[in-house]
């Protein structure tokens, strides 16, 4: 009798794992389409033997059935770590690809009128006018040309702009998708702890979870990870701890006043002394966005090339200049604004706008040394008063209009008009110049000696730069077009000045300007936009293609990971009609032993 409800007991153990495996292969088909759901195998052992007896070889047991050893949570650690470091790799270049695509489009070279074809229509406009300089048409095609051109860039100007704000938005949501993470993480943490703690249940659907979370922070920040023996899953962003035994550090932003710019910070290791004086504080940066490099495994993270990409603020051509308003070196241009894919452009357009309404204001209105006027031949020194005071200067260090070879307009005015103004300030100011006394010097007719003094650029004051936003077309030619220089006194008579509409055509063929601190050929106006575009494109491709070859390794390496953890209909449906199969043996099996029992114990009650 024993050896038959043994029997019994081996039938009914292979019905209860066949039922196990059924429900697991099931669960596995439910949550087939459910994102970061791993699949569970079972895993079979013997269950326990009896012993019946000892032979002169060994011992004689007999087997109980089988048993349900463990549900396996399948994943290879390995895939996992490889994969995280690949999807941050592949969303720092392909955040950087964005952003170069970005400036491409605003200066529309994949579709509609490019950049370029401004600047060749304000070339053209001031090829017509070389030919008749006295035209009124020809004066008004420059000055339209010369209106046009100008939106233009400052639309381009005003859409990089856009889009670093687009981009800075774009930080602040995934520094807040952060710390929920973080808070997410943890919460699972200890949900994950307080279940397997009594080493009876795993909580897999938990670990799938957080498991998936790891996945997404891994695309936003360089991180790495540690699962400790109690279950906890300890996590480093940049090096630095996010994620301890009972809680996360969240990240924090500093908002710059002016532009409005977040820089993350981590909070824990900061100082914050003053929250009404920021000078007074210091921030410990998450980011170091000054040495990225794939050497030092540090081009990771979605997040610290949207930091790269936006720069810290909006710039112009002085963005290129030191402090003392001197070209930067090309190591400090390298180190510094040419990380940033949008401060760069923005620095290189303007170098352009830069250059070249400088040219054309210096043919309109030309300025000299003070040494060079007729006027003021034999003087060594000069005095003139300003709102700063008296001022006694060299001759030769003071920089004037020059009266001598300047053209005017119709109204045979000076100074003469220049074509593009500056908000915050004239281009010369009419100066009356003093002896050592502060008296007036006067000429050999006793007339006050005066001269149209240069307001120099001021690299302090934007205003009184020539930089886009303090740039517009001069509203005394808009109103009347003739006052645009093309006559010179010459011979007692005034004239076409014919060599003024030659010198402004010539400017587009000048080669002497580069397009930033690093580039060694310099190149005319045309060749800048060539060139600027190209360097953009060339980025742009290194980008494209970067991302695109981790795209491909992210992909394969989610293959093999989706070898392990994924779910496959037909293999599941195979492993279930095995288990169905298993079942229904494990169920004649039953009836036989059954039906064997039965007959015993009827043979019995007849004897």
């Amino acid at each position: 009798m024993a050896n038959s409800f043994g029997s019994l007991y081996v039938g009914a153990s292979g019905l209860q794992s066949a039922s196990h495996g059924l429900n697991t292969t099931a669960n596995n088909l439910s949550n087939i389409n459910v994102e970061g759901y791993v699949r569970e195998q079972v895993v079979y052992e013997d269950k326990n033997y009896q012993k019946i007896g000892e032979a002169a070889v060994s011992i004689q047991q007999r087997g109980l059935g089988v048993q349900v050893g463990t549900i396996v949570h399948a994943r290879d650690m390995f895939l996992d770590k490889a994969y995280r470091q690949e999807n941050g790799r592949h969303s720092f270049y392909d955040a950087s690809s964005e952003a170069v695509q970005e400036v491409i489009t605003h200066l529309q070279e994949l579709d509609g009128e490019e950049f370029k074809r401004a600047i060749e229509n304000f070339e053209e406009a001031f090829e017509e006018f070389a030919k008749n300089p006295s035209d009124t048409v020809n004066q008004n095609l420059v000055l339209q040309k010369a209106s046009l051109f100008l939106d233009r860039a400052k639309t381009i100007q005003d859409g990089f702009e856009d889009y670093q704000t687009i981009i800075n938005s774009k930080i602040k949501e995934k520094l807040e998708r952060i710390n929920k993470i973080g808070a997410e993480i943890v919460d699972y943490n200890k949900r994950i702890q307080t279940i397997e703690s009594g080493k009876v249940e795993q909580a897999m659907e938990l670990r799938d979870k957080r498991d998936l979370l790891l996945d997404e922070l891994s695309g936003l920040v360089r991180m790495s990870y540690r699962e400790d023996s109690t279950g906890i899953v300890h996590v480093e962003i940049e090096g630095v701890e996010f994620i301890d035994e009972v809680q996360y550090h969240p990240v924090a932003s500093q908002v710059d006043k002016r532009t409005g710019y977040v820089t993350p910070y981590w909070p824990h290791l900061s100082e914050i002394v003053d929250e009404v004086d920021e000078s007074q504080n210091y921030y410990y940066p998450i980011f170091d966005t000054t040495n990225v490099s794939s050497e030092k495994n540090s081009d990771i993270g979605e997040i610290k090339a949207m930091l790269m990409a936006r720069g810290t603020g909006w710039t112009n051509y002085l963005g290129f200049l030191d402090e003392f308003g001197n070209p930067i070196s090309s190591d400090d241009y390298e180190s510094g604004i040419a990380t940033s894919i949008m401060m760069n452009s923005e620095a290189e357009l303007d170098t352009l706008i830069h250059q070249l309404v400088t040219d054309i204001n210096e043919i309109f209105a030309p300025t000299t040394e003070a040494s060079n006027l007729s006027k003021l031949q034999g003087l060594t020194t000069v005095s003139y008063t300003d709102a700063d005071g008296l001022h006694t200067v060299d001759v030769s260090e003071l920089r004037v209009l020059d009266e001598d070879n300047c053209s005017v307009g119709s109204d045979k005015k000076m100074p003469p008009k220049e074509l593009f103004v500056r908000v915050g300030c004239e281009r010369f100011t009419k100066t009356t110049l003093q002896d050592d006394a502060g008296n007036p010097l006067l000429d050999a007719d006793g007339n006050e000696i005066f001269v149209y003094l240069y307001n120099e650029e001021d690299i302090t004051d934007t205003a009184t730069c020539y930089t886009l936003k303090s740039l517009s077309i001069n509203t005394d030619l808009i109103k009347q077009e003739a006052y645009l220089p093309h006559l010179k006194y010459q011979e007692n008579s005034w004239a076409v000045d014919y060599e003024l509409g030659v010198n402004l055509s010539k400017i587009w063929n000048k080669t002497d300007f580069n397009l930033n601190p690093s580039d060694t050929t310099p190149c005319g106006y045309n060749a800048f936009y060539v060139k600027w575009i190209g360097e953009v494109g060339n980025v742009g491709n290194v980008y494209k293609s970067t991302a695109k070859a981790l795209e491909g390794t992210k992909e394969e390496i989610e293959f093999s990971r989706q070898g392990v953890i994924g779910v496959s209909s037909d293999e599941e449906l195979t492993i279930m009609i095995k288990y169905q199969s298993a079942y229904n043996a494990a169920s004649r099996y039953i009836n036989v032993v059954n039906e064997m029992i039965e007959h015993v114990v009827t043979s019995l009650g007849n004897m």
